[in-house]
């Protein structure tokens, strides 16, 4: 018991640190103004990087716990390589269209958006595999939803040249941002459905595959679709230190992906829930206190209204003492 205990310290200390140091630095990253009146606006660039090391931390952890790979679970089974295609495709657009959306809306509302990946896995899910669930769900989505709406609606206008670009602004960075949570939601329910194809599939093997793929897209991506990677670079140079700091986001991220895999097989789903949605409000209450951001009175309703309706499903869950009935599929 003691040595449960421990561990499970253990997790939850990895996965505070990990990811409250990695939502730091994003908004760091994002957000900073140099002195010549430069910022980083390459968010592909970011991509990259973090994909890059979370493939070769992924490896090495199955190297140090010699993992098995068998040909059901292997890169080069094409069946499982079609799937891990469309998840990489979604996941790595997903991330590009979330950090483009903090120029043009405040960085608290992606935080807060992408908190609340309930709602587009769930429509997803409903849509595109035709599934059901608890009706509980459904309340939790409707406050959560209020929520984002309440905290959109009520935030202080930024300053700007004239009202309709700050409309056309607002819109821009809602659109962004409401891809981005598409594709996350498409990216989460195919991950459930990949889960339940292929039995034999962990989550590190997950990772490491996923996060491979997801560097060629990126590659792809930012070369020829793009010129981010040349532009990043060329900002890179004028400006080294960004480097080091994207380097250690891409770090937190993968050594924060390990800790939520491993709690996953450990201690279960029920655990992880409770772990990453304090995380989320502690990460919340950091940028506002470490980066000044003022919220108005509408905003810390609307803030109460998501982590209420995310935490209501955590203790929901810790109550229940198993995982929520199963989803169904619809006849």
């Amino acid at each position: 018991m003691k040595s449960q205990i421990t561990s499970l310290l253990i997790c939850v200390t990895g996965i505070y640190i990990s990811f409250l140091t990695w939502g730091i630095l994003q908004e760091q990253i994002t957000k900073q103004t140099f002195a010549d009146s430069q910022h980083f606006h390459y968010p592909l660039f970011m991509n990259l990087v973090q994909s890059l090391l979370c493939t070769i931390v992924g490896y090495i952890y199955l190297l140090i716990t010699g993992s098995p790979t068998d040909e059901s679970t292997s890169l080069f089974n094409w069946t499982l390589f079609k799937s891990l295609l469309i998840v990489a495709i979604t996941q790595s657009l997903s991330s590009p269209l979330g950090l483009t959306s903090v120029e043009y809306v405040d960085y608290l509302l992606y935080t807060l958006a992408k908190s609340c990946k309930l709602i587009p896995v769930m429509m997803v899910s409903i849509l595109w595999y035709g599934t059901k669930f608890p009706l509980y769900k459904y309340a939790v989505a409707g406050t959560v939803t209020l929520g984002v709406v309440a905290f959109t609606l009520c935030g202080k206008k930024k300053q700007s040249m004239n009202s309709t670009g700050t409309s056309w602004n607002t819109l821009i960075g809602l659109l962004l941002l409401g891809s981005s949570l598409f594709l996350d939601g498409l990216t989460n329910a195919t991950q459930d459905q990949l889960f339940k194809k292929h039995k034999k599939l962990s989550g590190v093997h997950l990772m490491i595959y996923l996060n491979f793929v997801s560097l060629g897209l990126t590659f792809v991506y930012s070369t020829i679709f793009t010129s981010q990677l040349t532009g990043s670079m060329a900002f890179i140079h004028s400006h080294p230190i960004i480097l080091k700091e994207i380097i250690l986001y891409g770090l937190c991220g993968a050594v924060g992906q390990l800790f939520i895999f491993y709690t996953l097989a450990k201690f279960g789903s029920i655990v992880l829930i409770t772990v990453t949605v304090t995380r989320k409000m502690i990460s919340m209450l950091l940028s506002v206190f470490l980066f000044g951001h003022n919220l108005t009175l509408g905003q810390w309703c609307g803030l109460g209204l998501v982590f209420g309706g995310i935490g209501f499903e955590a203790w929901y869950k810790l109550n229940s003492g198993k995982q929520p009935v199963q989803e169904k599929k619809q006849k």
